[in-house]
This record gives structure tokens, C-alpha cells and sequence, in this order.
């Protein structure tokens, strides 16, 4: 097997962590469900129609945005400012609800033990 076709599981020696949110696939797309209902919940919340989203956003067709409100997709992180903006959010908001909803783990982690205001506890 050639360099190029040898994942990094097998030059290292130790396996890779192939499923990182150890969750069924009917779990995944229930959460992308969710995340789609989110999105389209903020696009009517502002008014915006599907085209206007995806002129917003910079996506060549606005059947994208149909496709996230179903939960048949997903952002790619790289463009969550881009999608920020365009939702009229502050990028840390907005990234903290995608990850609700695409890694529900690392939101656990990152945001389980705030307190009401939303800002992080203190350590005791």
C-alpha cells in the first residue's frame, strides 16, 4: 500500500477514533433535524426567504438552504462567520448552536456547566 492510501492509524500504530460522537445514525440525523429547525426558526425570525439566506451566505443555489433546514447537511465550520453575519449573530453564539446540533459532545464539555447568564462557572 502506497504512502498516499495509509491513514494515520496505521503509521502510528494506535486506531483512530472513527465514530467521535458515538452516536446512531437516526441519532445524527435527528440532531441535523433539529439544527435545520434552528436555522430555518432564525431565517423567518429575519425575514429572509431561502435566497436571500443563501445570497447572504454566498451559496450558488438556495436549494443548500432547503437541504440544512431538512437536516440533509451541514455547515462547514469554516464558514460559520459567513453564516453569523448573515443570521445577524455574533460568531461565538452561533457557533455554540452548530455544535448543539453537529457536536452535541464537545457542546456538553464546553458549555454543561454554565450558569443561567450563559457565561462560563468558575472554578471552585
Amino acid at each position: 500500500m502506497s504512502m498516499l492510501h495509509t491513514n494515520l492509524g496505521e503509521l502510528t500504530g494506535c486506531p483512530m477514533y472513527g465514530n467521535p460522537q458515538h452516536r446512531s445514525l437516526s441519532e445524527v440525523q435527528e440532531l441535523r433535524r433539529e439544527g435545520g429547525r434552528w436555522l430555518k426558526q432564525r431565517r423567518e425570525c429575519l425575514g429572509l426567504s431561502q435566497r436571500q439566506l443563501a445570497d447572504r451566505v454566498g451559496a450558488e443555489y438556495y436549494s443548500f438552504i432547503s437541504q440544512l433546514e431538512t437536516g440533509r447537511g451541514r455547515i462547514p465550520p469554516d464558514r460559520y462567520n459567513d453564516w453569523a453575519h448573515a443570521l445577524e449573530m455574533r460568531g461565538p453564539d452561533f457557533v455554540r448552536e452548530m455544535l448543539r446540533y453537529y457536536d452535541p459532545i464537545t457542546y456538553g464539555i464546553l458549555f454543561s456547566q454554565n450558569d443561567e447568564s450563559g457565561k462560563a462557572a468558575r472554578p471552585v
